[in-house]
């Protein structure tokens, strides 16, 4: 494969998703999360699992997150949803070095861009050994509890730490997030798993014209970059 450096000899501002990209679907965290977002709902409405996963999943697709959905249908207590579906288990998560030393190298600021919460931002990032690596993180909360792949989340990050995004990348696991990153000038990665996550919708496996660059390998597709800029 041609190198990819060149695409990125521009860029300064490295901006990467969270779950599911800096880590591997296969670590399964996010099925946890998944699941939980399932009987918070349940619990919520008062109705089974079957019919909660419906609601969430039918929730998350019109409005970009499951929150997002609860927020505007059910004026939802956001403190109390985060703090129950992030409390999950972060054993499966060990240190990466290969990619801390491959983050640590990239030239300019790395951001965390995440519609989960900084508190699991942190504690996902910490697990992997990654956290003293990045600037800062932009969560749902710093987003007024509007997700990506909606324009605005995109506008305050970028407004919040001065970003150019035509001296940035961005880094994620679903194709639809990265549309707006594109059409705004950032190089975009698409971080695809090499099976499909049991939790992931047909809707979210597809591919989109908005992806310069397709990888399975996070860790191996920086070390890549960093060794032939």
């Amino acid at each position: 494969m041609d190198s990819p450096a060149p695409a990125f000899a521009h860029v300064t501002e490295w901006v990467f998703d969270l779950d599911n990209t800096l880590y591997p679907s296969s670590a399964d965290l996010f099925s946890q999360i998944d699941q939980r977002m399932t009987q918070w709902i349940a619990n919520y409405l008062d109705v089974e699992r079957d019919e909660a996963f419906r609601v969430q999943k039918a929730l998350y697709r019109e409005h970009g997150t499951t929150l997002r959905g609860l927020i505007e249908r059910h004026k939802v207590d956001t403190d109390d949803f985060l703090a129950f579906v992030h409390d999950i288990d972060y054993s499966a998560l060990t240190p990466d070095i290969a990619l801390g030393d491959a983050i640590k190298a990239l030239p300019g600021r790395r951001f965390i861009f995440t519609n989960g919460d900084r508190p699991h931002a942190e504690r996902t990032a910490r697990a992997l050994g990654i956290l003293d690596h990045f600037d800062d993180i932009f969560d749902i909360v710093a987003a007024d509890m509007t997700p990506k792949p909606g324009k605005a989340p995109y506008n305050a990050f970028l407004a919040a730490h001065g970003v150019h995004p035509k001296k940035a990348a961005m880094f994620e696991d679903m194709a639809r997030n990265l549309a707006v990153p594109k059409a705004l000038g950032m190089v975009t990665v698409l971080v695809e798993a090499t099976e499909r996550p049991s939790f992931k919708q047909d809707w979210e496996v597809e591919q989109a014209d908005e992806i310069d660059f397709v990888t399975s390998d996070l860790s191996a597709f920086l070390t890549q970059l960093i060794a032939t800029r």
